[in-house]
């Protein structure tokens, strides 16, 4: 496969690193109007683009995707795109849009459902370890190193952690339990006070009836993260903490050890532990390896155009939930009607 890759930020270059690596895919250039050194032919723009080409790495800024992904498909190029696919619905449709109509194939970056941990999960969950999933908790909680927001669109409301990271989380609990019907949450933005919501925690219902919850900072100083847990990205201190639980009809299950607690009729039983273990990988690697058959013919994409617009409109509906600007009742004694006392029978 022969491989542009534009945008080389945080991520881009980690891509690059990794496809110049891998001997099905040889990179015939980069396009990056930042860019002043390179050891592979640099572009400015996609249509100064002059070597033939197989497929494109977008991993611009997600409000550059539609125009890149529209100039890439009219080039004939198969796409892979950075999550999210893009910064709004519309430019969303507009890459599926252009896809179809040159006939080339899309993937999303939502690397995670590549990961080796993450497939055992699923496999598990999958088999019925814990019985019917009912309810999931989430703690993403990190602390940006304050050289992160030289950049200036990250200290905009494009900087959110909600689109650049909890968008990771929302396409992780969709795949391990489908679509989401409803959304609620609350943010913050009181630590670095700028136009970005930093903290908050959302709730998520999905159509089975199973309620999960992401409590989210890039403002504190946790070892709760997923990239902290599984230690696959080399720019975060690996942990081994357990970010993720799931408790189910017959069971619990905790990521990313994958402790399995089972056995137990009732409360009145003390559960059995069990931890599966799994045989670590690159996602991003298995990940362009995936692309490199899906351009080839070989495989059909894990995760087309549309789906990560299904990831994108949940992950949105998170981003307007916890706006720290929005309206909210802050006690009882704000509304004309507070609710009565609720019973207890525990």
């Amino acid at each position: 496969m022969r491989l542009l890759v534009a945008g080389i930020g945080l991520i881009g270059a980690r891509h690059l690193a990794h496809a110049l690596e891998m001997p099905q895919i040889e990179v015939v250039g980069v396009i990056d109007p930042q860019l002043t050194q390179s050891h592979v032919p640099h572009f400015d723009s996609i249509d100064a683009v002059d070597v033939g080409a197989d497929a494109i790495l977008i991993a611009t800024p997600s409000h550059l995707h539609a125009d890149h992904a529209e100039a890439a498909a009219a080039r004939g190029w198969h796409m892979l795109i950075e999550k999210p696919v893009a910064h709004s619905l519309n430019a969303a449709d507009r890459i599926v849009a252009a896809a179809e109509r040159a006939g080339v194939q899309t993937l999303v970056g939502h690397h995670r459902r590549h990961h080796a941990a993450v497939a055992k999960l699923k496999a598990l969950l999958d088999a019925g370890a814990i019985g019917t999933p009912v309810l999931a908790s989430m703690i993403w909680a990190l602390k940006k190193p304050d050289p992160y927001f030289e950049v200036p669109w990250r200290a905009g409301p494009d900087g959110s952690p909600v689109l650049i990271n909890l968008v990771h989380e929302v396409d992780l609990l969709r795949h391990l339990f489908g679509e989401v019907t409803s959304v609620q949450g609350i943010g913050s933005n009181t630590q670095r006070g700028a136009a970005r919501v930093e903290s908050g925690a959302a709730l998520l219902g999905f159509e089975g009836g199973l309620a999960a919850s992401i409590s989210f900072a890039d403002t504190t100083a946790s070892p709760y993260s997923f990239e902290a847990g599984t230690g696959e990205n080399p720019n975060i201190a690996t942990t081994g903490e357990d970010y993720l639980r799931i408790c189910g009809t017959e069971g619990a299950i905790a990521f990313p050890s994958l402790t399995v607690w089972s056995g137990a009729a009732d409360w009145s039983q003390k559960p059995q532990r069990a931890e599966h273990g799994v045989s670590p990988n690159v996602p991003l690697v298995a990940q362009l390896a995936h692309f490199a058959k899906v351009c080839a013919g070989e495989a059909a994409p894990l995760v087309r155009a549309l789906e990560g617009r299904k990831t994108l409109e949940v992950t949105l509906a998170i981003a307007a939930a916890v706006a720290p600007d929005r309206a909210r009742v802050t006690s009882p004694a704000a509304s004309a009607h507070p609710p009565a006392p609720s019973r207890s029978t525990a």
